[in-house]
């Protein structure tokens, strides 16, 4: 008799990263709770995914309210009693010049990406703890290595909140051992900005030519190191992956 199909969670799995990471834990044999904070925009990645031969359901969040992002926690489990993955994908992104900060507008930087994350693990642990996979349940989170010591401009709200989310991972590896590993994949560029300052050819050049591979990664690279962390590293836990091109050494 074969091993039941594991199942993930994937938070912001309609587009870019978060399609990449359920594309390929659907090619890893996974079946999938997919988030997004409309679930139509979920329809091509769920598409692609039962392509793949994934058992999917699609879930709506707005993560940075944190009762909603309780109520996601409970949606899933109604969804799926069996939970064995758990992707913090989905985050808050933009530029925050100190000279127009918002006290709100950083706070909202800090529930997408640092306490939705934490309230989603605390309420699916138990089902995390129960998996059955080798290795037992795994947590990933993306988090960035710009906000591990390597700050840009204008960006500290976002990144002060991406590093509250890897010091959660190192938090609740040792909470949460040893029946649920926590890892991070903390990426450089692996999709520039369709629009905004960031999409600048010019500033992409200067951005790669501080990265030792001279390119940047792509969503599927991103994907891979997710994939890797959730489902083949047995003995691995309270780790950052640095997925730059070698950005972190330049």
């Amino acid at each position: 008799m074969s091993p039941p199909r594991p199942v993930a969670l994937i938070t912001g799995a309609s587009h870019r990263v978060g399609r990449a990471i359920a594309l390929e834990l659907a090619s890893r044999g996974c079946d999938l709770i997919l988030h997004a904070r409309h679930t139509a925009t979920l329809a091509e990645t769920h598409a692609a995914a039962e392509s793949l031969g994934a058992r999917c359901t699609r879930l709506a969040a707005n993560l940075d309210d944190p009762a909603l992002a309780e109520q996601l926690a409970a949606d899933a489990l109604a969804a799926s009693p069996r939970l064995d993955i758990l992707i913090h994908n989905a985050s808050s992104y933009s530029a925050t010049p100190l000279s127009s900060l918002a006290a709100e507008h950083a706070l909202a930087h800090f529930r997408v990406n640092a306490l939705a994350p934490l309230l989603l693990s605390r309420s699916l642990a138990p089902a995390l703890a129960a998996s059955s996979m080798p290795g037992g349940g795994a947590i990933v989170a993306l988090t960035d290595i710009h906000a591990l010591g390597r700050p840009r401009r204008d960006f500290a709200p976002y990144a002060m909140s991406k590093a509250a989310l890897a010091q959660m991972v190192e938090s609740l590896a040792r909470d949460l051992a040893p029946r649920v590993r926590v890892n991070a994949v903390a990426p450089g560029v692996v999709a520039f900005p369709s629009s905004g300052p960031e999409a600048s050819t010019d500033l992409q050049a200067a951005y790669l030519a501080r990265v030792p591979l001279a390119r940047a990664g792509t969503p599927a690279d991103a994907a891979k190191a997710v994939a890797f962390l959730a489902l083949d590293a047995h003995y691995t836990t309270g780790t950052t992956l640095r997925l730059d091109g070698g950005r972190w050494l330049a």
